[in-house]
């Protein structure tokens, strides 16, 4: 019987990308349902959705149904010399895109905490371009820098209210907003003309290091976008960079993120179905001295994905008045194949199959 028509496209994604961390020296991390919810509420503006499933434990703590991974890994984990590689593969439980009601959700991803250096953000960005292509070739993975984006408007002596609003207008890749709004506070108009340019900026690496020629940078901030440069520079190098582009609409909060920020994207799905980065502030705020990178593989979406393609089973053997010792023959001939069979006495409108056999015109 064909393994793919037993599994849900999610639960075909868990097997690969298993498969795929643990070759790289990630260990499977595995943690409770439940939280204390002070952990969530401390941390609110981090998690996808704010809203939490609770309950009072039999001690009268109150406890949340876990909406998110990284926070109950970092909360869980110790600072130590070396590099912690973890790999999950859990249920949370938060307001589905799609419903606007709870929902359980299957989420994969990884996270890298410790001394993490460029390497292994390079490894990081590789997985999160691998995890993509396991689902499906036709895919996009945008990687951005919060420390280019950041430094710019630091050389520009923005305020961190100022900020948001830039950030959250270069989101909506809306150049209008940032114009305005650095118009307003009286901004350099070079690094302005820059930060408006940024919407519409969209490639590969030397495209990208081209747009930033002729402009006044701190030396933070050229580090910073060499630091980018590079890292986008060594999936092409090993040939994985096809699909991977330079994209700085892609920002995350600066209360929890930094440096290294990216979204993956498959064909066939409107929205996104992988997010991650470098998220140090996050782990300082944590009282935590490590750094850390991860991203999270929403696979709910992937439910709905080719879900047309979805067989139900190889083989519909339709036996109307057929002899029950001729059915029992037939199924076991497709089984000793390989093949998955339903035998019935009436073809099911709805169901989905490669072959259709009717005993009785045999």
């Amino acid at each position: 019987m064909s393994l793919d028509l037993v599994l849900r496209n999610d639960e075909k994604a868990v097997f690969s990308l298993r498969a795929l961390y643990g070759k790289y020296g990630y260990s499977q991390y595995k943690m409770s349902k439940f939280e204390e919810y002070d952990l969530y509420v401390k941390n609110k503006d981090f998690l996808v959705s704010e809203s939490v499933i609770t309950f009072t434990d039999t001690d009268g703590k109150l406890m949340a149904l876990k909406p998110d991974v990284t926070l109950s890994i970092i909360k869980n984990s110790k600072d130590g010399d070396g590099v912690q590689k973890v790999f999950y593969d859990e249920n949370v439980y938060r307001v589905s895109k799609g419903t606007k009601s709870f929902k359980e959700i299957l989420q994969a991803g990884l996270e890298c905490i410790g001394n993490v250096d460029d390497y292994l953000i390079s490894e990081v960005l590789l997985l999160a371009e691998m995890s993509l292509k396991s689902i499906s070739n036709d895919f996009v993975l945008d990687v951005s820098s919060l420390d280019v984006i950041n430094g710019i408007m630091d050389d520009m002596g923005l305020s961190f209210s100022v900020k948001k609003e830039v950030m959250t207008f270069l989101a909506e890749k809306n150049a209008k907003g940032i114009e305005q709004t650095l118009e307003r506070v009286n901004a350099d108009k070079d690094l302005t003309e820059l930060l408006v340019s940024l919407t519409s900026t969209y490639g590969k690496p030397e495209k990208i290091r081209q747009k930033f020629d002729g402009y006044r940078l701190s030396e933070n901030t050229k580090i910073a976008l060499d630091k980018l440069i590079a890292t986008v520079q060594s999936l092409i190098d090993l040939g994985e960079g096809d699909n991977v582009n330079i994209d700085f609409s892609v920002v995350n909060s600066l209360n929890y993120y930094n440096g290294i920020v990216f979204n993956g994207f498959i064909s066939g799905i409107p929205t996104g179905i992988l997010s991650g980065g470098q998220y140090d502030n996050l782990m300082k705020i944590m009282g935590r001295k490590s750094k850390a990178i991860g991203f999270a593989v929403y696979l709910d979406e992937l439910i709905k994905f080719n879900k047309s393609e979805n067989l139900d089973v190889d083989v519909a053997l339709i036996y109307g008045k057929t002899p029950v010792s001729v059915v029992n023959k037939k199924v076991k001939e497709f089984i000793d194949q390989g093949k998955s069979v339903i035998a019935l006495e009436i073809l099911p409108e709805k169901l989905k199959c490669k072959q259709t056999i009717y005993l009785e015109k045999e």
